[in-house]
């Protein structure tokens, strides 16, 4: 068994990130916690809605139920964004050049670096936001389907249709597929072609016993791990149609008890899977082996998150039980 190191944080966690070698959690009563020679804690939010690592800095993104919207410093140092007092903020992304999107009611805004803000309406809820991997151009989730938005210019939307609630959204980081959470158990998929004006193509990933929460690409783009049944389903994205007409793989299985959390070491095509009773397994993609990385606690595995190095997996919980696991060990 490897090594955990034990932090117990008061109430639900929703996330941790590792800035550097130190991994920060981020709870729904709106404190960040950095385990760095103990618990040092930074008080956020009057209430924590999301908190995401803003991969191209050293930094959190985080938004919250008091209308702010927030990047936290590894130090634990707080610079606020944006505000928007009496709305709640439950949707970040970070994106290139210090620009950061969030949403709330039927827009999607995009700050910039230089402090300007940039609104995007939409006909209904925004549920999801994300930035495309190339360009400055974000993906916003609603019902019925995903809008495309190119943040510097002033060009109609790209709209991919579907009917149903689209509860959140990635982009495969080579920026060809979109994939959405949906409110029914499903996953839907759109590729992305790239001649102007050509139809994306549909890719429908179906069959969950529950809602999918968790989504995690592995390094390269080839596989895209979804949480949401008794095992971590893994579609294949290597070919140019993504998983169309291919089966997922099943990693993990185990009877009856549910996969909560999925992510993808940083290098390598090994899946950490967390589990609604609080174990974490990892399993190499290749061969399906699995290796025990935490037994059974307190809570469901609500957010894991690798070490830059792959060394370590930090993991928080619905209960507070959370810590950092030495996979090195």
């Amino acid at each position: 068994m490897p090594t955990v190191a034990p932090l117990d944080i008061d109430g639900h966690v929703l996330a941790v990130e590792f800035l550097g070698d130190t991994p920060l959690f981020a709870s729904a009563a709106g404190a960040i916690h950095r385990l760095e020679g103990g618990d040092k804690v930074t008080e956020a939010h009057q209430g924590m809605l999301t908190c995401i690592r803003d991969p191209y800095s050293e930094s959190l993104i985080s938004g919250g139920e008091d209308g702010k919207v927030l990047r936290i410093a590894a130090d634990g140092g707080i610079t606020v964004l944006a505000e928007a007092p009496r709305k709640w903020i439950s949707q970040v992304a970070a994106g290139p050049q210090g620009s950061v999107a969030y949403s709330y009611g039927k827009s999607a805004f995009v700050r910039l670096s230089d402090g300007t803000t940039k609104e995007f309406p939409e006909e209904r809820t925004v549920e999801g936001i994300a930035f495309a991997p190339k360009g400055l151009r974000i993906a916003a989730a609603r019902y019925n389907g995903v809008s495309l938005h190119w943040v510097g210019m002033s060009a109609q939307p790209v709209n991919l249709e579907w009917k149903g609630a689209h509860t959140g959204v990635t982009f495969s980081p080579d920026g060809q597929f979109i994939v959405t959470t949906m409110q029914e158990n499903a996953l839907h998929g759109w590729k992305l072609d790239a001649k102007p004006g050509a139809e994306a193509r549909h890719m429908r990933m179906t069959g969950y016993p529950a809602k999918v929460k968790s989504l995690s690409w592995s390094a390269k783009g080839k596989w895209l791990a979804s949480s949401g049944a008794p095992a971590a389903i893994v579609w294949p994205f290597q070919g140019k149609d993504g998983p169309m007409g291919k089966a997922p793989l099943e990693l993990g299985s185990r009877a009856n008890i549910m996969a909560t959390c999925v992510k993808f070491h940083p290098a390598e095509d090994i899946l950490a899977i967390g589990f609604i009773d609080g174990m974490i397994l990892a399993v190499r993609v290749g061969d399906a082996k699995e290796a025990l990385l935490r037994r059974p606690g307190k809570g469901a595995i609500t957010s894991m998150s690798w070490s830059k190095s792959g060394k370590l997996l930090a993991f928080a919980s619905e209960a507070g039980d959370c810590g950092v696991v030495d996979v090195s060990a």
